[in-house]
């Protein structure tokens, strides 16, 4: 009997050391929390509010059921957003923006108090529409193309300014998608092919100008050899025309000879070569008396 009553006590006793430690591991468990890397937290008091101070990395003490402690992410994440905005000139214009973004981390108690945890996700969207319809509107529709850098300048000085009144800071801000209208896509591509056929009408205009010079040139050239012909004959006779006469009558008879297509030719020397120089006749005559008489002649 005595020894029954033993063991209950001993099991009782391990009961309440059980217990006891149970306890104590969870009150342990419950007054402490870890701040991982690249993490920060604010504390929330039930008798005092938000703590003023932030709490770095590691494992941190608090009293069970009067703190909470809020783990912020104080990494740069990335955010984008899209937003459709007017130019100077009335066109619609599809913007996609990028921003690289990260609490203030000595506000993130006011950002706890304002914002919540939840922050960027309040502010961004809003703040980035906002700053995109106003300097988008400052420009025309073309420049956004060939001032990029400039319009990514202004959109980035405004947004970092703007977010820093929520205690955000923006290390990076970056158009990442431009896109018009149908309507100004269209009205492009007809100026661009309005462009191409005014280029090629003005190629056609300079082949034009350049055939009629050479066409200048060339009679101008003509002119001038039969004045030289002209004047030659007059001041020396005829003798150079009559060599020249008798040089083609040799080749137009080699010719006729080596041809197979001639079928008759008359046997008489005479005869051969009145035909002969019948033929150098038509050679020689616009050379002798110029092109037009020539033509008349015929």
């Amino acid at each position: 009997m005595g020894s029954s009553q033993a063991a209950v006590s001993f099991l009782t006793n391990l009961a309440r050391a059980a217990f006891g430690l149970g306890a104590a591991a969870t009150l342990l468990n419950s007054s402490l929390y870890t701040v991982d890397g690249g993490q920060r937290a604010v504390l929330f008091d039930r008798f005092r509010g938000i703590l003023d101070e932030t709490v770095g990395e590691g494992t941190h003490f608090l009293i069970p059921w009067v703190q909470k402690p809020y783990i912020f992410d104080i990494r740069t994440r990335p955010h984008t957003f899209s937003s459709i905005s007017g130019t100077k000139d009335l066109q619609m214009v599809n913007l996609t923006l990028r921003v690289l973004s990260r609490p203030d981390t000595h506000k993130l108690p006011l950002i706890v108090q304002n914002l919540g945890l939840e922050y960027d996700e309040k502010v961004l969207p809003s703040i980035g529409n906002e700053v995109l319809k106003a300097v988008v509107a400052q420009f025309n529709a073309d420049q956004l193309l060939t001032d990029r850098p400039h319009v990514s300048a202004l959109v980035h000085d405004g947004l970092v300014r703007r977010a820093r009144d929520f205690n955000i800071l923006l290390d990076d801000v970056a158009i990442t998608h431009l896109s018009y209208g149908a309507e100004f896509s269209r009205a492009v591509e007809q100026k661009q092919v309005a462009q191409q056929e005014a280029e090629r009408s003005k190629f056609v205009v300079m082949k034009a100008e350049q055939e009629r010079r050479a066409a200048i040139i060339r009679a101008e050239g003509e002119s001038d050899a039969a004045k030289l012909i002209s004047d030659a004959t007059a001041s020396a006779g005829m003798g150079l025309i009559e060599l020249r006469r008798i040089e083609a009558s040799r080749e137009v008879a080699a010719t006729l000879a080596k041809s197979p297509n001639v079928a008759y030719l008359p046997g008489g020397r005479t005869c051969s070569w009145r035909l002969m120089l019948v033929a150098v006749d038509f050679c020689v005559w616009p050379l002798r008396y110029g092109v037009m008489a020539c033509l008349e002649w015929c």
